[in-house]
């Protein structure tokens, strides 16, 4: 069936008539909620809005985690044509508030306390008239709080009218303003239509063929569109979701769960790369992990095909190490999927020497988001794919990566000028610089507004670089700079568990954090790793500096945006000094 609203996909998800549609964890226990189930409770949400005035063109937030309640509070909303604004539950109470303003919201749903008293604290800055909570925390205390079980509770009366005015929603009708967490500037409201999302969705994961059984994670932000893309396509297909609203019980619910498709962003990858280096220590284990990773390289292009080796040298290194790397993610996995942000060609190679394959894709908010993806019958490690057959992509002559096609966004909210901007002749700017091979698969080199110059006029490149050093399990996170300096360096934040026992194994004391990145015993440590990657590097790119800072980047200290994207302009701010100090010292690693 071709999508042509994201109302056929409810329509189909409820009309599977299946047992369990979604996993959800409450008091210890995974209870299910059925297709029944499904269609009751979003269709009585549907009903108590309706009787509240809600109108086709509403604004309604929602600022929850991953949970059954968001995607039912969606689901209802786009039966009645209302378009949903969704919110990061990272963002303060002071963001909140500007987004709320800036889509004139008339109603929100919340998931917990914590976020009702962030909403309470700027509600008269805004337009809202009624706030639902998705916890049952009791005495709400507030008369503009209303408690989300009581508006799906009784079935609704109107339930065949509800479903009837869903199926007259038009493909052209806003479904979503999405704002884009930005690297740079003030939040812009993408407008993505129901036809936006739902052709995306039909080229985008209909290669990736479920099975009966099948079974997803849902962890990764549903404000972010790459999750809710993904969550829509399995919704659709028939693919169990089990809701995991905090990323730290992920590691429990892989083992509970088992899924059999999992979707990340490359941070979580990265994590678990650097679980498996932190482990493998001793001579024994390191000497046998060394050797498996050796017998995996040799059959790297069988694995990247999707095709399973069947020498008895990687059965024998399956058993030994790269079994119990799946295990981690539960066992289960048949497909892995990376987006969100570059994964880098050699974490894809590690993956695919430990018998995993992971499908790189990249995409963009406003673009509904998939642009291109690598898949089951076209995978090419370090590229982001083949561009779906529905758009079209050209390379500006800068190298800005441009699309075209029935996916790109209606326009931002409010920015009249702002879209205008956003296209020449039709073509939608992404801001990433990239290149299309010969075969048509498509690389992503770097955001544009990146790209570091050198007083020298040399352009830089910094995401390859960061890339590859994280892919030491010493380094956490890295951040090259150096625009308009006559070299350029880079930011590390350590990896600072793997470096407390580094330092602890050979008999490095500090008080603190900050005094043991200044132990010179510690930075020579980082500036080898640092040396090493400028082996690889060409004259002008070698990175002449190492700045350790005491600190771990996160979306709470404001180093990340809530899609995990770097924020490297406040990284130079916050450390502006130490910069200015590193640039002004005389000794510069040595040339290699």
């Amino acid at each position: 069936m071709k999508l042509e609203t994201l109302n056929d996909i409810f329509f189909s998800a409820v009309g599977r008539d299946l047992r369990r549609v979604m996993n959800y964890k409450r008091d210890g226990r995974w209870l299910d909620i059925s297709s029944r189930e499904l269609r009751q409770q979003v269709l009585s949400l549907a009903s108590a809005l309706t009787k509240r005035g809600v109108r086709k063109g509403d604004r309604i937030a929602i600022l929850s985690e991953n949970r059954p309640e968001w995607q039912i509070t969606d689901f209802a909303c786009l039966l009645l044509g209302v378009v949903d604004v969704p919110v990061y539950t990272t963002l303060t109470s002071e963001q909140i508030g500007y987004l709320l303003g800036d889509a004139a919201v008339r109603m929100i749903f919340v998931s917990t306390k914590e976020q009702l008293q962030k909403v309470r604290s700027i509600r008269q800055r805004t337009q809202l008239q009624e706030t639902v909570i998705m916890d049952e925390v009791g005495n709400l205390d507030a008369p503009s709080a209303t408690a989300f079980q009581s508006l799906i509770a009784t079935p609704a009366p109107d339930a065949d009218q509800i479903e009837a005015a869903a199926r007259l929603v038009q493909p052209s009708d806003i479904a979503t303003i999405i704002y884009t967490s930005g690297t740079t500037g003030a939040p812009k409201g993408a407008m993505l239509t129901h036809g936006n999302i739902a052709s995306n969705l039909h080229f985008s994961l209909t290669v990736f063929e479920p099975l009966p059984g099948d079974l997803s994670v849902s962890f990764l932000p549903l404000s972010h569109i790459t999750a809710r893309h993904i969550d829509y396509g399995y919704l659709q297909d028939g693919v169990t979701l089990a809701y995991c609203p905090h990323m730290d019980d992920l590691p429990q619910v892989f083992q509970e769960m088992k899924p059999t498709f999992l979707v990340a962003v490359p941070r979580v990858y990265e994590k678990v790369y650097n679980k498996v280096q932190h482990e493998a220590h001793g001579a024994l284990r390191r000497t046998i992990y060394d050797w498996t990773v050796k017998v995996g390289k040799s059959h790297i292009d069988e694995i990247a095909s999707g095709r399973t080796p069947s020498s008895l040298l990687w059965k024998l290194a399956d058993r030994l190490v790269f079994r119990k790397i799946k295990q981690g993610f539960g066992g289960r996995a048949r497909y892995f999927i990376s987006g969100g942000a570059p994964l880098g060609k050699e974490l894809a190679s590690w993956y695919a020497s430990v018998g995993i394959c992971i499908y790189e894709g990249y995409g963009l908010t406003e673009t509904s988001p998939v642009v291109a993806l690598n898949t089951p019958g076209a995978n090419k490690l370090g590229t982001v794919g083949k561009v779906l057959p529905n758009e079209q992509v050209k390379i500006a002559e800068d190298g800005e990566v441009m699309v075209r096609g029935p996916n790109v966004f209606k326009g931002y909210w409010n920015l009249p000028e702002e879209t205008a901007g956003a296209f020449v002749d039709g073509w939608f700017k992404t801001g990433d610089i990239g290149s299309l091979d010969a075969e048509g698969f498509l690389s992503i080199t770097d955001r544009k507004k990146d790209l570091i110059k050198t007083s020298g006029g040399k352009f830089i490149a910094p995401q390859p670089l960061e890339i590859a050093l994280k892919t030491d399990p010493l380094i956490s996170q890295a951040a090259v700079i150096g625009d308009r300096r006559k070299f350029p360096a880079v930011i590390v934040a350590p990896n600072f568990p793997l470096l407390d026992k580094w330092a602890s194994d050979n008999g490095v004391a500090s008080a603190s954090r900050k005094e043991l990145v200044r132990r010179n015993e510690v930075q020579c440590l980082y500036e080898k790793i640092v040396d090493g990657l400028n082996a690889k590097l060409a004259q002008y790119e070698k990175l002449k500096k190492v700045l350790l800072v005491p600190d771990e980047f996160s979306v709470a200290t404001g180093e990340f945006t809530p899609s995990m994207k770097l924020k490297r302009r406040v990284v130079e701010q916050k450390y502006k000094t130490e910069i200015e100090a590193l640039y002004s010292e005389n000794n510069v690693l040595s040339e290699k």
